[in-house]
């Protein structure tokens, strides 16, 4: 019997019941223009422990067929993901002072006269 096949990836996604989305990322040069190219691929694998989190990297392997879209498995957690960037998926939104448009401007203050005044003014 044949080795099975793995990849390793990033977790994007966590919010399904032992299930997580793996985003996989191959980089290669085109053949005959010579760039680099990057594709990417998301794939359902299979978490019986829920212990893998957004940002987290894994190592799936392939597995016999769990759900219609899930062929995957996470075999082991590599590297622990950014917790700082779990919170931000988990607000569902940046923070206020990531520039959200929030913050006054001083446009329309009467700084500065606008095309109206300076119309009316004549």
């Amino acid at each position: 019997m044949g080795e099975r096949k793995t990849r390793e990836g990033v977790v994007v996604s966590d919010a399904m019941q032992k299930t997580r989305v793996v985003k996989i990322e191959r980089v290669y040069r085109h053949p005959r223009y010579q760039r680099v190219i990057r594709m990417s691929k998301k794939l359902k694998a299979h978490d019986e422990r829920n212990e893998s989190r957004v940002g987290d990297r894994v190592v799936i392997e392939e597995s016999r067929p769990l759900s219609k879209e899930k062929r995957w498995r996470i075999r082991s957690i590599v590297a622990r993901g950014n917790p700082a960037a779990r919170l931000i998926v988990d607000a569902g939104a940046a923070p206020a002072s990531a520039g959200t448009g929030a913050e006054p401007t001083d446009a329309g203050t009467g700084a500065e006269p606008t095309d109206v005044d300076t119309a009316a003014a004549r």
